[in-house]
């Protein structure tokens, strides 16, 4: 993947709208994204998805799909249930080529599994699988409490404070995640001395995403206000 961003980016930056297949979000590094010429949506489907799609468009269009549906797969009733593992193998049954499909999620009986391209509608249309009656039906393009624009003011940029102001947690719990290796900044394990700065993502399992958008100004007493855009 880093090998070919680049060349997405110019082909973006050509006026093509270019979209990978699903990849592993911390393959991907977005510090190459930072261009006024284009622009950038990441998509996995979930929040704190780790396999995502990438779509590259040139900065004059206003906006493009993510190319992430979200579908949700029920057994009828009277039918019974799956587990995780088994649901698993039947949907690789389905001989689905590995990069169309995003990660599956369990819930309250059915699964949420998020699909891109031709896949989406091979799962759409299904009526049964491993020979049990299910129910389909796309839930969106995101699955999840959504996302919220929030300004906060924090007395430094390190990551901790900013990851544990944004998602409205304790500095010391959110140090737990960290170190415990369920923190990353821009793909890669944070430190919590680490400095966030605009344009970066900072992502935590089981709290979802935080895409840092700017400072908005310093405060006279040395802090700063910072627009935070908090996926959950």
């Amino acid at each position: 993947m880093k090998q070919k961003l680049p060349t997405l980016v110019a082909q973006a930056r050509g006026g093509r709208v270019v979209r990978t297949p699903f990849v592993v979000g911390d393959d991907i590094d977005r510090r190459a994204l930072q261009d006024d010429e284009v622009r950038s949506v990441l998509a996995g489907g979930f929040p704190d998805a780790r396999r995502v799609v990438l779509t590259l468009y040139p900065a004059h269009i206003p906006e493009v799909d993510s190319g992430v549906t979200v579908l949700r797969v029920t057994p009828a009733s009277g039918s019974p249930a799956w587990d995780f593992q088994d649901f698993s193998v039947q949907l690789r049954r389905l001989n689905l080529p590995e990069d169309l499909l995003g990660d599956v999620r369990e819930e309250r009986g059915s699964f949420l599994v998020a699909a891109t391209g031709k896949a989406v509608q091979t799962l759409a249309d299904l009526t049964e699988l491993g020979g049990r009656a299910v129910a389909v039906e796309a839930v969106g393009e995101t699955a999840g409490r959504g996302s919220k624009t929030r300004e906060v003011v924090v007395p430094s940029l390190r990551v901790d404070v900013v990851g544990a102001k944004g998602f409205g947690i304790s500095r010391a719990y959110f140090q737990q995640g960290i170190d415990g290796g369920k923190v990353r900044l821009n793909g890669q394990p944070a430190r919590a001395s680490s400095e966030i700065r605009e344009g970066d993502s900072l992502s935590a399992e089981g709290l979802g995403r935080i895409d840092f958008k700017r400072v908005v100004n310093e405060t006279r007493r040395g802090n700063f206000k910072v627009e935070l855009e908090v996926h959950r």
